[in-house]
């Protein structure tokens, strides 16, 4: 559902939030937060944070394996944009009545190896009949509260840094109009079954203000969902961001998502643009992104450990712009 539209429809639906909650869908975070305490079996003066989340989707390659170990990547992620790590995963999975069956075990063997190799336990799950494939994960996750991070706490000369490229829309949806071969989608595959734990590990070792991760609303939607939560503006130098090999010149003959189009016009409003930024780069920002990096907002005092941190973990280092004060607008594209 595109942004300005789910921001509607919680508007009018969403109750006072109990005490116990930390972070709710309020801010549009990557996962919801609760508070555990005494009244959970921890000793007086513990403080430690439940992590939950939920997503799923229909096949976006052609791999079984791959598609399901994809599925866990992406819901497990938004536990590490939150700080956090992985406990445990409910399976939520969604196949047609005639959908060959080595290719469900395909499917559930990717995800399940996929949430072991985060830690994770696979504790259940529920299956449906469904015209077309879905498979998905809802995971709980733990964090201490001194590591949690949230949409909410971008402050003015924060930099911003990103652990993947972009281009995964744009590279799945070149590969469903066939002008790519799945030799040049394997790659990006590749990228997609990424787990983010070694980049929420180096964000660990640093007290950052704010993180997202890049999944379906966009470099741009993600990042319009901090300034927003923040009342900041979080400027993105375009040129800066980098781009998934081949991705820009399939983005550039028109090979971006639908998802693009409709995140621009829902957030039309919130989103400046400037006259100079490269329309492709523009595209790839609004593009939706399946498992992809993330956005870490860090106090420039914390940057030169950041990348240190990031280089050990072997991942990639990318600076893409700053947190500004509020300029109406919530992200600003240069």
């Amino acid at each position: 559902m595109p942004q300005g539209q789910l921001a509607q429809v919680l508007r009018g639906v969403l109750k006072e939030a109990d005490e116990r909650l930390l972070v709710g869908p309020g801010t549009i975070d990557d996962a919801g937060v609760l508070v555990l305490g005494e009244s959970e079996g921890l000793a007086a003066g513990q403080s430690l944070l439940l992590v939950q989340t939920v997503d799923y989707f229909p096949p976006v390659v052609d791999d079984p394996y791959l598609y399901g170990a994809i599925a866990a990547a992406n819901a497990m992620s938004d536990v590490y944009a939150m700080g956090g790590r992985v406990l445990s995963v409910l399976n939520l999975a969604g196949f047609p009545k005639d959908f060959p069956e080595q290719w469900i075990s395909e499917i559930f063997r990717g995800g399940f190896d996929k949430v072991a190799e985060a830690g994770g336990i696979v504790a259940g799950g529920h299956t449906v009949q469904t015209p077309e494939a879905q498979f998905g994960f809802a995971v709980t996750g733990l964090v201490e509260r001194a590591q949690m991070t949230s949409n909410a706490g971008a402050q003015e000369g924060d930099l911003l840094y990103l652990t993947k490229p972009l281009g995964m829309g744009t590279m799945t949806t070149s590969a469903k109009r066939g002008k790519i071969s799945w030799d040049e989608l394997e790659p990006a595959a590749q990228q997609m079954a990424t787990l983010n734990d070694r980049a929420a590990a180096a964000m660990g070792t640093v007290r950052a203000n704010a993180c997202t991760d890049i999944t379906g609303f966009g470099l741009a939607g993600h990042s319009h969902n901090i300034g927003r939560a923040s009342g900041k503006t979080l400027c993105i130098d375009l040129a800066r961001v980098p781009i998934f090999p081949g991705a820009f010149e399939l983005a550039a003959a028109g090979g971006i998502s639908g998802a693009a189009g409709r995140g621009r016009v829902s957030l039309a409003e919130d989103i400046q643009i400037s006259a100079s930024a490269d329309p492709t780069r523009v595209n790839l920002a609004f593009d939706a992104e399946t498992s992809g990096g993330l956005l870490i907002v860090v106090d420039p005092a914390a940057a030169s450990a950041l990348e240190a941190a990031l280089i050990d973990e072997g991942q990639m280092v990318a600076a893409v712009g700053e947190v500004c004060a509020s300029k109406g607008a919530t992200v600003e594209l240069r």
